[in-house]
């Protein structure tokens, strides 16, 4: 783990050190350990960054109103900070999918390719947005760990939910680790976040979605929207898996990204 500093903000990050940038942005209220098999995997086909966002795992919480265009400056300021100078391959799950989507809105130069997991383009519904709020103040009020209470049994699909213990806790130590002010800014800049559903048309960088058959917090027919919208994407549905694709079924995860780096390769040098 090492750590990027931006005047007296500390962002920490995981860095495998060679070869086409990926840059893998978690979901909320994680942390970069949720790419561990990914970090392993990967790093023969792609030097793999993985930051905590602000608020979330070892980096500072920030004393700014949280949004996405503040967490997509600071993953620009950490690709400046450890000497990326090409485009990135740039993956986020859910929340980092809209961190994501905002990175490419202020940076698309930066981005050479798209990896969305488990997210969605559009934004919260007035539900939604009233949920985040209520969530916000059991936080406040109760602590951290009962929004892991609450979204452990949801993050992960039933099955492995009930069959895998030691993945269940692995979890929620990653959930429980999230300061108090970084998750309740990070509920507020997803309630803020505006609806990227206008900017998909305009993306001309390859993108490969992917998400589990069973996942419980965002629909497949999110990202059948999503594929359908862009100009060059493919979908892959991962069965046996839930909203983290990646940790539950993470051979198939890891097979499908490196194939995707691969094609990405391929068509540089051809």
């Amino acid at each position: 783990m090492a750590e990027s500093r931006e005047e007296d903000f500390l962002l920490a990050y995981q860095d495998s050190c060679a070869g086409l940038t990926l840059l893998l942005l978690h979901g909320f209220p994680l942390n970069s350990n949720l790419w561990e098999p990914q970090m392993e995997d990967l790093r023969d086909v792609a030097r793999v960054l993985a930051p905590d966002l602000r608020g979330h795992g070892l980096s500072d919480a920030g004393d700014e109103p949280y949004s996405m265009q503040l967490m997509a400056e600071d993953c620009l300021g950490l690709l400046e900070a450890v000497g990326v100078q090409e485009p990135v391959v740039l993956c986020g799950h859910s929340m980092g999918g809209y961190v994501a989507f905002e990175f490419y809105r202020q940076y698309p130069e930066w981005v050479g390719a798209l990896i969305l997991v488990s997210t969605r383009a559009g934004a919260d519904s007035p539900e939604g947005r009233a949920g985040r709020d209520r969530m916000a103040e059991r936080a406040k009020e109760e602590g951290v760990a009962i929004v892991a209470d609450d979204m452990l049994g949801k993050i992960l699909a039933p099955q492995n939910f009930e069959a895998d213990e030691e993945l269940a806790n692995y979890v929620r130590e990653m959930m429980e680790s999230t300061s108090l002010n970084g998750m309740v800014g990070a509920l507020a800049a997803m309630k803020e976040r505006p609806d990227s559903r206008p900017l998909l048309a305009e993306i001309d960088v390859p993108v490969l979605i992917v998400c589990g058959e069973d996942d419980q917090l965002i629909p497949v027919s999110d990202a059948e929207e999503m594929r359908d919208a862009l100009p060059n994407a493919e979908l892959a549905i991962i069965p046996g898996a839930g909203h983290l694709p990646n940790l539950e079924q993470p051979l198939e995860f890891n097979e499908l990204v490196w194939d995707f780096l691969e094609s990405l390769r391929e068509e540089e040098e051809g």
